[in-house]
């Protein structure tokens, strides 16, 4: 009964910004390192970032590198990413997805994941950025 819930997608311009939710329930979220993936049209997952269970460490793809900021707040069971500078290839639908177990290490996963390399995973929300 893991159930992971991704918000706050939509329609921005180039440079605008956009802070996507993820509210986690049915497993111990303050225990667990979690992940945002991505996926653009046609293409793969590409893994976007990683925050390790209590917070204090973060990862980032090269790509999003200085724009993207991912944090949690365990007393809520709710993980973020904040989006600025966001460009157009950035458009693709954001999941928040969580590790296997308790024991995987966050920023310890390969860069173009399979969804078997994930727990669990949520429905998605779409982030369009165009003029």
């Amino acid at each position: 009964q893991v159930q992971l819930v991704e918000s706050g997608g939509g329609l921005v311009q180039p440079g605008g910004s956009l802070r996507l939710s993820c509210a986690a329930s049915g497993f111990t979220f303050k225990s667990h390192t979690m992940s945002w993936v991505r996926q653009a049209p046609g293409e793969g997952l590409e893994w976007v970032s990683d925050i390790n269970d209590g917070g204090g460490s973060t990862y980032y793809a090269d790509s999003v590198k200085g724009r993207f900021t991912i944090s949690r707040d365990n007393a809520k069971n709710t993980l973020y990413l904040q989006m600025n500078s966001l460009k157009p290839e950035d458009t693709a639908v954001y999941y928040c997805a969580k590790a296997h177990s308790s024991r995987v290490v966050a920023g310890t996963g390969r860069q173009r994941p399979e969804w078997t390399d994930f727990g669990s995973w949520g429905q998605g929300t779409q982030v369009t950025v165009s003029s």
